[in-house]
């Protein structure tokens, strides 16, 4: 089974930027749609941005639109979201995760990704 492994959170001030990686374990890895979440302490975890198997379509929600870019290289098995401007409120534990299954489009749902990585903490300070 594809393992995913995802690096580059740290800690950064307002304003700030940060890439955050994910590395899939198989080559299997280029047929899948890719997304990007993160959870706050005492939140539910939400869709961030995610990336068809080609790369050739992106879908991001609002309040990252303009600031996060996602982005793959199908060749080193990687997916990437970089993080430009950040804010206080994007502090998270954020997730890479997969969906296997055949699809059309960019699912936005938890349920949807059946493959996810381990998590990466990304705090940004005021």
């Amino acid at each position: 089974q594809v393992q995913l492994v995802e690096s580059g959170g740290g800690l950064v001030q307002a304003g700030g930027s940060l890439r955050l990686s994910c590395a899939a374990s198989e080559r299997t890895f280029r047929a899948y749609v890719m997304g990007w979440f993160r959870q706050a302490p005492g939140k539910e975890r939400e869709f961030v941005t995610g990336i068809s198997a080609n790369g050739g379509s992106t879908y991001s929600v609002d309040s990252v639109k303009g600031r996060f870019t996602v982005s793959r290289d199908n060749a080193k098995n990687t997916v990437y979201l970089q993080m430009n401007s950040l804010k206080p409120e994007d502090t998270a534990v954020y997730y890479c995760a997969a969906t296997t299954a055949a699809t059309t489009g960019i699912a936005t749902r938890t349920a949807s990704y059946d493959l996810w990585g381990q998590g990466t903490q990304v705090t940004v300070s005021a």
